[in-house]
């Protein structure tokens, strides 16, 4: 397990692709206030290294059974800013989110694609207090517990392609013996889908 002053200067993808402008004291105070809660001390200093983009290769998978995007890990590929200049998603469109998904609440969402979510739970903490990390299916609506606490959950992320051998070499075994596939052969690689706009 990576300590947070590790992943936090390697965290983000290089180089910068994203239009989200730098993080001001001014714009999390609006930030705060709009969502209603505090927001972790942890998460704002990896935004002012950079307000919302693309994770590194590195730290885009939290390990974790029964995920809805994987049998062995909760996709983190992407974490939302909390401002951009080209209408994108933050982490501001939560409540409009929250009612459109009709997801639980109160909750800040940081990566998703509607049909689950990668969030910050508020429901146990208060708004105040220092929330859990959780992976949220909109289709259950099931409620994945990830970490206690974001820190913890950045410290515990690793690289998706650890995983992407197994989850092959599974379904290499199951469908085998009515492909005549050997077991162990290795299958092509599992393209993840892109990151899906936000609708109107």
């Amino acid at each position: 397990m990576a300590k947070f002053e590790e992943v936090i200067t390697s965290f983000w993808q290089d180089p910068i692709e994203d239009n989200h402008v730098a993080l001001t004291d001014a714009a999390i105070r609006d930030a705060e206030e709009k969502l209603g809660v505090r927001l972790p001390a942890s998460l704002l200093r990896l935004l002012r290294v950079r307000n919302g983009g693309h994770v590194a290769a590195h730290w885009d998978a939290f390990p974790v059974e029964g995920s809805s995007w994987s049998e062995h890990y909760a996709c983190f590929d992407y974490l939302e800013g909390i401002l951009d200049e080209d209408d994108s998603p933050t982490i501001l469109d939560t409540p409009y989110l929250v009612r459109e998904w009709e997801l639980p609440s109160p909750v800040v969402l940081l990566h998703g694609d509607g049909h689950w979510w990668v969030a910050l739970d508020y429901r146990a903490c208060g708004p105040t207090g220092e929330p859990s990390v959780v992976e949220i299916d909109s289709d259950g609506p099931d409620v994945v517990f990830l970490a206690p606490d974001f820190e913890s959950f950045v410290e515990e992320l690793t690289s998706s392609e650890r995983f992407l051998v197994d989850d092959q070499l599974a379904v290499a075994t199951v469908d085998a013996p009515a492909a005549g596939i050997h077991v162990g052969t290795r299958t092509p690689k599992i393209e993840l889908p892109d990151r899906i706009p936000r609708t109107e």
